[in-house]
């Protein structure tokens, strides 16, 4: 296996060290890491560096749509197999990603989604209602329960990739590679558990113009297919 671990980051210098230091350390990973750094004006970029992981840098800020393109693109041309996606802040616990290499062992699919424990409580509650109401969405147009639809921690083969024809650049291109891959191209699409943890790090996803641009997407999407 060639795999690659793609992690978007923007004004992330605070967290991504210890990111860093538990995939390198906790995991044994079948591939490389990459860093996007997303035009952040702290340390993010010298902290990746510092770590001899491969590092590509957004002069501005585009968007983590934009930075996840810029990560398939670069596993697009060295020919790897598959990408997991992470966010930067340590949201996203580095231990689950063999439950993903297993699931892509299995050959079964080719993107895997990892699911949280969306109930109230367990995570801020305007990020609750807001995967609730994407997730009902997403699932009707998909045509199939995705019970995390704004889960940043996926697994995607390199294969789906190259038929992805993306044309969003913020939040809501998570959604556009579900709906484009389930709808266009029939990717076979999986799930694992995982949890997160919430230690007040701030969102940059602004509540409004997001949830605008997701309709957005999907009214496109299903105009299209």
């Amino acid at each position: 296996m060639n795999g690659l671990i793609i992690i978007p980051a923007f004004q992330a210098g605070r967290y991504l060290g210890n990111v860093l230091k538990d995939i390198i350390k906790g995991i044994s990973f079948p591939g490389d890491i990459l860093v996007v750094n997303d035009g952040s004006s702290d340390e993010t970029e010298v902290v990746a560096k510092s770590f001899g992981v491969y590092v590509l840098s957004h002069k501005n800020n585009l968007g983590k749509g934009a930075a996840l393109i810029s990560g398939f693109d670069f596993a697009v041309r060295n020919n790897y197999e598959f990408v997991i996606c992470m966010d930067a802040d340590g949201q996203h616990d580095p231990k689950f990603v063999p439950d993903f290499i297993s699931a892509y062992e299995a050959g079964e699919y080719d993107l895997i989604i990892g699911s949280r424990q969306i109930v109230p409580g367990k995570i801020p509650f305007d990020r609750y209602l807001s995967n609730a109401f994407t997730s009902v969405v997403v699932s009707l147009v998909a045509g199939r329960r995705i019970h995390d639809s704004q889960s940043g921690y996926r697994l995607l083969t390199v294969n789906l990739i190259r038929k992805l024809r993306l044309q969003t650049h913020q939040y809501e291109t998570e959604t556009e590679i579900l709906l484009q891959g389930i709808r266009k191209y029939q990717a076979r699409v999986g799930e694992v558990p995982i949890s997160v943890t919430y230690s007040g790090e701030k969102s940059h996803i602004n509540r409004l113009t997001d949830t605008l641009r997701f309709v957005k997407i999907v009214l496109k999407i299903l105009g299209s297919f």
